[in-house]
């Protein structure tokens, strides 16, 4: 399905016009629930996953079979100033490792019966240094949108998105002060390793781009547009892709919830199909998961990035799906329920 929008403000209402989960589905999920072979919630935050996952996919009896991971790639400007601990050159050449099938999250989305794609955002092109002008033009934002939007597979019926781009910790850490405000030194980290000269750089800079762009940070998009990348909108848009199909998703860590903060703040209620797949070891990241109000499903210090969090917790909703829908009730088990 080709994206049903043009520019930032019909992506806004795209947006607003999402549907909703299927309150009738989730109450027959709750329903079974309640009369599966094993003691009311013993099976903890499983039995929500479950219920959760039936309302978006409108039955009571949820499979999942075709999981999507996808990768975005981006370039940044703003690695000029010497944020990372890698040149932009990575980016290019993990792109090629992604296609090749040599990467963490190929093993993970391999092992979890995922299709994996990749898409590469203009490699070749990085946004522009965010700390003298905004790092995409309204046109290039909504591209990058468009491309998300249309990556996504509408028979999917689970989607992670992830992302490869040095120096997309130090956008992501500037959307997060942006919408949720604090001092910058308490969203930026150490990202792919930056020793502590390095992170002082990393914060001055993030300091220096919300001050340019101070003008602009009443409108979550317009933060994507002017502190972001391409990747980072090319996830947002997947994500919202995911809502018009009604694909529930998994948020992957640091990079993907910024992207998915911004729908968030642009749209009430635009992350209901979304759960956090773990906690990573970007300090800030929780920052971010507390701005969501969302709780990681794992919490295991990773912080490679690549979707490689989100596609490692598909292993935890296949079995909240497995045990809801393939359990036996009682009155079928010829169990007595009490």
């Amino acid at each position: 399905m080709t994206a049903p929008f043009s520019s930032i403000e019909t992506f806004r209402a795209t947006l607003a016009a999402a549907p909703n989960t299927d309150s009738a589905a989730m109450a027959g999920a709750e329903a079974r629930n309640g009369q599966l072979t094993k003691p009311p919630g013993a099976l903890g935050r499983l039995e929500d996953l479950a219920i959760w996952y039936a309302g978006w996919r409108g039955t009571d009896r949820p499979v999942i079979k075709s999981p999507q991971v996808v990768i975005f790639a981006g370039n940044h400007g703003v690695c000029a100033r010497g944020v990372s601990a890698f040149p932009a050159e990575v980016t290019v050449q993990m792109v090629a490792n992604f296609e090749h099938g040599g990467a963490a999250i190929n093993q993970l989305a391999k092992e979890f019966g995922a299709k994996m794609d990749v898409v590469a955002l203009e490699l070749d092109r990085p946004t522009a240094d965010f700390t003298s002008q905004p790092a995409m033009s309204e046109a290039e934002l909504v591209t990058a949108l468009q491309a998300g939007w249309n990556a996504v597979d509408p028979e999917a019926d689970l989607l992670v998105t992830g992302e490869m781009g040095i120096g997309n910790t130090t956008s992501a850490a500037a959307i997060g002060a942006a919408l949720l405000g604090g001092d910058p030194a308490d969203w930026t980290g150490r990202g792919t390793g930056v020793d502590d000269a390095g992170l002082q750089r990393k914060t001055e800079v993030v300091a220096e781009g919300l001050a340019l762009h101070a003008d602009q940070l009443s409108d979550p998009l317009q933060v994507l547009r002017c502190l972001g990348g391409r990747e980072l909108a090319g996830m947002a848009g997947a994500i919202a892709a995911a809502r018009a199909h009604k694909i529930p998703v998994i948020l992957d860590g640091f990079i993907c919830s910024a992207a998915a903060l911004v729908l968030a703040k642009t749209q009430s209620g635009a992350l209901d199909h979304a759960v956090a797949g773990h906690q990573s070891a970007e300090g800030a990241h929780a920052n971010l998961l507390a701005g969501l109000g969302k709780e990681p499903l794992l919490q295991l210090g990773l912080r490679l990035g690549e979707g490689s969090g989100g596609a490692l917790a598909i292993g935890v909703l296949k079995g909240a799906i497995a045990c809801h829908s393939g359990m036996a009730t009682f009155a079928e088990a010829g169990v007595s329920d009490g």
